[in-house]
């Protein structure tokens, strides 16, 4: 395995890996803030679309600049 290879697996792996992490943050602040299930919708919906926005940008990245 080249180092290529190593660096885009472990990218993936360790964003991935951070991703769920956050999602364990987002529920465990919703959780100790006593939000109730309309706050801790909020919470999981804004900044959800925080990690979706970072994501989406990637792939929009990936697929006009670098497809060329």
């Amino acid at each position: 395995m080249d180092e290529a290879t190593f660096a885009s697996w472990s990218l993936k792996i360790g964003l991935t890996g951070l991703i769920i992490f956050l999602g364990f943050i987002i529920w465990d602040l919703g959780k100790k803030s006593q939000a109730g299930k309309l706050g801790m919708f909020i919470l999981f919906l804004v900044l959800g679309l925080g990690i979706f926005g970072f994501i989406f940008k990637n792939v929009l990245v990936e697929f006009f600049v670098l497809s060329k």
